[in-house]
């Protein structure tokens, strides 16, 4: 497995893959024709990525105006200067390479720590001065046959199409209770749902199954808050109380939930939510069961928005 290193400081970063570069590949044929050009650079054709046009910039010899003597010089320019000259600013990570054709492998180097470059009206270029050495280039198998390959990986960080979510906590909202005259009890047959009610934006439900279900069934009567409306992987977290009234001695039953809430699983409650036989102890009062939900915390819909530049 290849080691790899991080420099410090300005140093750029520098590791190894076998993986070529994703976006383009230079390859130079006559390496010391090149080198003996009176031309101190050469710039490739342009090629595409993120939605830009870029270019690479080689210098052979090195950009001695950018300290690079005694090394190659390898830069990466975009072309969109029309577009930089409206103000606008291309934010990228970038990757230079250079193949070394005896391990089969890619020099690969970026800025330190992986930085993001912004390209801008005054700012149209950026790479390495000091790239590859030419000791290196000539010794370490990366020119075989006077022909050498570097390469260029460019994407693109586009903030003006970023989908940012917050996620809000609310606690004790101002309007968190609910409660639920249940009329006629004694003529209920199996479930039965509230009216939907409006807690901080979203829309509940309170369900009722009078005598019970699944294992609970005809032993106590089940109690649950229901979230309306979600779909695919939305969430709401909710901290809640479910109560019912008593009526004649104001001892009310009640049960303390905490819960994410969700599409596939929208209620939180409890199945033994109490029982039959406590159920007819002052908690029935002219054939009318209240039942009340109040909130204590809950998650506010997530707010979307594109975040720009």
């Amino acid at each position: 497995m290849a080691m790899c290193w991080l420099a410090t400081g300005r140093e750029p970063a520098k590791y190894k893959r076998a993986l070529p570069p994703a976006h383009f590949s230079l390859k130079i044929e006559s390496f010391s024709a090149l080198s003996s050009l009176d031309k101190d650079k050469y710039d490739s054709e342009v090629f595409k990525a993120g939605g830009y046009r870029w270019s690479l910039s080689l210098y052979p010899n090195g950009n001695k105006k950018d300290n690079g003597s005694g090394y190659i010089s390898l830069y990466l320019s975009i072309e969109e200067r029309d577009k930089l000259a409206d103000g606008l600013k291309v934010h990228i990570n970038y990757k230079l390479f250079v193949y070394n054709k005896s391990r089969k492998e890619y020099l690969t180097i970026q800025d330190a720590e992986g930085a993001v470059s912004s390209f801008h009206r005054s700012k149209t270029q950026r790479g390495f001065p000091r790239f590859l050495s030419l000791k290196k280039l000539k010794k370490d198998g990366y020119l075989e046959g006077d022909s050498c390959t570097f390469g260029a990986e460019v994407f693109v960080i586009q903030p003006a199409q970023l989908r940012e979510e917050s996620f809000t906590l609310t606690k004790y909202p101002t309007q968190r209770t609910h409660t639920w005259n249940i009329q006629g009890w004694s003529t209920l047959g199996t479930r039965r749902h509230s009216n939907e009610f409006t807690i901080e934006g979203r829309q509940w439900k309170l369900l009722v199954d009078p005598k019970g279900n699944t294992d609970s069934k005809e032993k106590s009567m089940s109690v649950y808050l229901e979230v309306q409306r979600l779909t695919g992987k939305m969430k709401v977290y909710a901290e809640f109380s479910l109560r019912v009234l008593d009526q004649l001695k104001n001892k009310h039953k009640d049960h303390e939930f905490k819960c994410w809430l969700s599409a596939s699983h929208p209620r939180g409650g409890d199945a033994d939510f109490m029982s039959l036989k406590d159920l007819r102890k002052g908690f029935v009062s002219n054939d009318t069961l209240i039942v009340e939900v109040q909130f204590r915390v809950i998650s506010a819909k997530p707010i979307l928005k594109l975040v720009g530049v």
